[in-house]
C-alpha cells in the first residue's frame, strides 16, 4: 500500500471520491502511548492545511525521488490492475496523481535525506 486513505465510502460522503490521494483524503489515529512510529506518506512534508507541521513531529524525514515517467508508468499499471481501462488509468494519473506529484516534489528540499529511486 502506498499510503493510507479514507475508505471510498467516506470519501464519497465527503465529496472527495474523485480526489483520492489528495492531502485531505487521508487520516489515521496514533495514540499517545505509541512509542515508535515508522511512517510513509506523500504529505508528511506538506506545510499547508491539515498536514502543516507534521514534519516537526518526526525525528527524521526522507524524500524518495523518482523520475516522473517511472512513477506514472507504475501508477497506470496499478490503476489497470484494479480494473480501470488504459484510458481511464491515464486520465486518473493526469487529473489526480500528476498534480499531487507536483505538489509533493515542491517539499523535497525540506527532507532530512533525499533518496534517488529508479
Amino acid at each position: 500500500m502506498d499510503g493510507f486513505h479514507l475508505a471510498n465510502v467516506e470519501l464519497q460522503r465527503l465529496g472527495r471520491a474523485g480526489r483520492k490521494g489528495a492531502p485531505d483524503s487521508g487520516a489515521i489515529a496514533v495514540l499517545p502511548s505509541t512509542q515508535l512510529v515508522i511512517t510513509e506518506g506523500n504529505y508528511l512534508l506538506h506545510d499547508v492545511g491539515p498536514w502543516a507541521g507534521a514534519a516537526r513531529l518526526l525525528d527524521e524525514t526522507w524524500y524518495v525521488d523518482i523520475e516522473d515517467t517511472v512513477r506514472e508508468q507504475r501508477l497506470v499499471r496499478g490503476h489497470r490492475q484494479f480494473g480501470r481501462s488504459a484510458e481511464a488509468a491515464l486520465a486518473l494519473v493526469a487529473s489526480t496523481d500528476a498534480p499531487n506529484a507536483r505538489l509533493i516534489v515542491a517539499t523535497k528540499s525540506s527532507a532530512d535525506h533525499v533518496l534517488a529511486w529508479s
